[in-house]
């Protein structure tokens, strides 16, 4: 689809009838780009960019879209999903979201927050008692565990929506020889398995990207009284109109599910991430990076969160509540989060959202109080609440380069806006 002035007429009906999912209700309507203060010759620039990542190797396809003040001004899937099969990209094709997976539920975690179940600084052995005596490694390079000793301070629900636990990532050696993180086992399992690894450091004084959500996932489990998956499904998904997000995929899903691809000796080769398959239910329902989406619903879910958790007059989360979503919760002991590139300029929220601090640490345009994130097989989404834009980008490569496409996606749209808002 092209979003040429003369051809707006034509591609609104086309999104109407090929995405009724995004561009049902008042939100996420089409629009002519002009009408929201973009311009849609330089839109054109982005899908011509995207389409060099692919002619190029890159990525075997993509699709992304764009909305502003609401309204839909960019959609394009190009390329193909499987490119063994030759099968062409479509607006609803199944990806794997990885990290995105941990602001759906952060945000399940703060209706829990709504309802009275929990306060942000209880421990969370009050709900999990396997984790009271954790222990904290000497050395935090170490993978030894018989070198540890006492733990200082609790871990608190707080501390792991913002990934200062003291838990560490499923890849780190530590975890991979504690045989942690597996999605052959239950949830129940790896919460016990992270419980009986000791901490890294001490809760509250550093950054440390992990497991927390995953953790979180079982905390939302204990506080609602049902399984991670339904309770997704009927809080989230189902008053959203996210029909394509989901666990795992069966039946006409499966064949909508991208395939991963890894780049090797000049092209793209099928690479399996996981073992364990995506087209039946996995024995770990993962908080942290155990969902599929499409482009369509995460657009939905972004839209949500930057009209503070409404969309299409369903309330999904207080405004109040919303408003944390966007506010910096590490704390100052473990600030900064990292020490170089984008991680020095950022904070994270209790929304589970990268928050831009200082924009002047990232290689690619935003502004000072941009919420963000990725995935680790080639996904990004922002949410500019001083643009009041939302961007949503996904294909399917490990590792997630893809030779920046994800960085000039949002370059181009960047420079596609006309009318600054700030």
């Amino acid at each position: 689809m092209k979003y040429l002035p003369e051809m707006f007429n034509f591609c609104a009906l086309a999104l109407l009838t090929v995405l009724p999912g995004l561009a049902a209700g008042q939100e996420l309507e089409p629009v002519d780009p002009a009408s929201v203060g973009m311009d849609a010759a330089k839109l054109e620039l982005v899908t011509e960019r995207l389409q060099q990542h692919i002619d190029d190797g890159d990525i075997p396809g993509v699709t992304a879209a764009v909305a502003r003040d609401g309204k839909l001004v960019y959609f394009e899937s190009l390329g193909e999903y499987d490119l063994e099969n030759g099968k062409a990209m479509r607006p609803d094709t199944l990806f794997r979201i990885y990290s995105m997976t941990r602001q759906v539920t952060s945000i399940a975690v703060l209706q829990q927050y709504e309802q009275g179940k929990f306060e942000f600084d209880d421990p969370i052995s009050m709900y999990l008692p396997e984790f009271a005596d954790q222990r904290v490694l000497l050395d935090p390079n170490s993978t030894d565990i018989s070198q540890t000793r006492e733990r200082v301070g609790d871990i608190t629900v707080a501390h792991l929506l913002t990934h200062t636990s003291g838990l560490g990532s499923r890849s780190s050696a530590l975890y991979r020889e504690q045989n942690v993180r597996d999605k052959s086992i239950s949830l129940d399992e790896m919460t016990g398995n992270a419980a009986r690894a000791p901490l890294f450091h001490d809760p509250g004084t550093a950054f440390r990207y992990g497991i927390h959500a995953t953790i979180l996932g079982k905390l939302v489990e204990i506080w609602s009284g049902q399984s991670y998956d339904e309770y997704l499904q009927e809080h989230l998904f189902e008053p959203l109109g996210m029909e394509s997000t989901m666990f795992w995929a069966e039946g006409a899903d499966a064949e909508r599910l991208a395939e991963v691809y890894r780049p090797a000796d000049g092209r793209l080769n099928p690479y399996r991430i996981e073992q364990v398959s995506w087209t039946s239910r996995p024995p770990l329902i993962e908080g942290g990076v155990g969902l599929l989406s499409t482009v369509p619903d995460f657009m939905r879910f972004s839209q949500m969160i930057l009209n503070r958790g409404e969309l299409n007059g369903v309330r999904v989360l207080q405004s109040e509540t919303a408003e944390l979503v966007y506010e910096n919760a590490v704390p100052d002991a473990a600030m900064p989060i990292g020490t170089g590139g984008y991680w020095l300029g950022s904070g994270w929220t209790l929304g589970g959202f990268n928050l831009v601090m200082d924009a002047s640490a990232y290689n690619f345009p935003v502004s000072n109080g941009v919420i963000w994130w990725d995935g680790s097989a080639a996904t990004r989404y922002f949410i500019d609440p001083n643009e009041n834009t939302v961007m949503v980008i996904m294909s399917q490569v490990s590792p997630s380069s893809g030779g920046g496409f994800r960085e000039n996606f949002r370059r181009l749209v960047d420079e596609a806006i006309t009318e600054r808002k700030n």
